[in-house]
């Protein structure tokens, strides 16, 4: 690791050194109903009280209007569009902040309650216990002390859904044999899609999971798999793509387990994440990521991809 990296390692917030610990962060908040929901703090910039909204014509489902914060027009969301609240009389007087790729928008919530720190492990994916509405918007669920469940939202399928995905480009062939495969873990449907969309069009073959912990169970089938004397599963697993954050297990320990068991010596790790921030990929670099890509740009993540995706 560079002095520069190091440096900054030893600057970012707590919540920043989080990531490797297998902990998470989950800021609680209402949408006026019963249930509690939550994100995760990572992505949060601010919590504050909802400004005037500039209403515009033809904005997407479920976008509000837009506000200007400290002289960026930001698009404001309504939550409650997305999990079974229509009411188009209510308001909203609290807003969360957030920042995926660069990008910056603003959630419409009822009320934000308080910050809680959980461990990766007790952070699952849902079962089918939510509304067809709401189910495909959860990506995991939580337990508080008292037995509440927590919902947490895939912000990153709910924006997907009101400004539309990116569109998947051209991009060039990999040069694999018939044997040799990428594997990638993302717990984010909308993720998985542009991962997959992107490796089919580079005609490579894949594995895949959806969150850490089976991600590094996968892994270890593979690597108990018998090879000759002059063959390894380099041979074979061209490349692991990982997300940073994950139920059960975040792509940091995970990543720190691959780059810890000489079985899989050889083969690059890349991390690809919503968090694009330096401070988390000089924490993808503190645990030996060789690339690290920001979610969602196909044609970024197909030329981080390519050079290790040659046959040999």
């Amino acid at each position: 690791m560079s002095a520069s990296d190091a440096s900054l390692l030893a600057t970012v917030d707590a919540r920043t050194k989080l990531a490797g610990s297998n902990k998470m962060e989950i800021l609680l908040f209402s949408l006026g109903s019963r249930e509690t929901f939550g994100i995760n703090v990572f992505k949060v910039r601010e919590v504050s009280q909802t400004p005037h909204i500039t209403r515009t014509p033809n904005m997407p489902q479920g976008v509000e209007g837009v506000i200007s914060l400290r002289g960026n027009i930001i698009p404001v969301i309504s939550l409650a569009r997305f999990v079974g609240d229509s009411d188009p009389k209510r308001s909203f007087d609290t807003m969360i902040v957030t920042e995926f790729n660069r990008s910056t928008q603003a959630f419409l919530v009822d009320s934000v309650d308080r910050i809680i720190r959980v461990d990766w492990d007790k952070v699952r994916a849902p079962e089918n216990m939510f509304s067809a509405n709401s189910q495909t918007l959860i990506t995991a669920v939580t337990e508080l002390e008292d037995g509440k469940l927590v919902s947490i939202l895939d912000v990153e399928q709910i924006l997907a859904s009101t400004l539309g995905e990116t569109r998947v480009p051209d991009v060039p062939q990999a040069q694999l044999s018939n044997e040799q495969f990428v594997f990638f873990v993302d717990d984010s449907m909308v993720a998985r899609r542009e991962i997959t969309s992107v490796l089919d069009k580079m005609r490579a073959k894949y594995h895949q999971a959806t969150n850490g912990r089976e991600a590094w169970d996968r892994l270890q089938t593979f690597a108990s798999r018998r090879f000759g004397e002059d063959e390894s599963l380099a041979d074979t697993l061209k490349l692991i793509l990982v997300d940073a954050e994950m139920p059960e297990m975040d792509g940091y320990v995970l990543t720190r387990l691959i780059k810890g068991d000489r079985r899989f010596n050889g083969i690059p790790v890349v991390m690809h994440s919503s968090l694009s921030s330096n401070a988390n990929r000089a924490m993808g670099a503190s645990v030996g990521v060789d690339a690290y890509v920001a979610k969602f740009d196909p044609k970024i993540l197909a030329d981080t991809l390519l050079p290790y995706l040659q046959a040999s």
